[in-house]
């Protein structure tokens, strides 16, 4: 999950929400506006809507060698 500018400045940052005992409940956005004190904090690794998906489209297109590499050690695994 990437740090997200909008248009209008706003940053919606990933949050992960947590049981006491450390299980993940979920995942979410949670919006930070630039008069809020962390707006500072995330503004550097922020990117566009755009950027974004550009990133997750290269993921999707470039990932191939990465998941024959995952399914061998994963066959490798099963068969121990």
């Amino acid at each position: 999950m990437y740090v997200i500018r909008l248009a209008d400045g706003t940053l919606r940052v990933p949050q992960s929400l947590t049981s006491e005992d450390g299980r993940l409940i979920g995942n979410a956005y949670v919006e930070v506006q630039p008069d809020d004190p962390d707006y500072e904090q995330w503004l550097p690794e922020s990117l566009t809507e755009e950027e974004a998906e550009l990133r997750r489209r290269r993921w999707e297109e470039e990932n191939d060698d990465l998941e024959r590499e995952f399914l061998a050690f994963k066959a490798e695994q099963e068969d121990a």
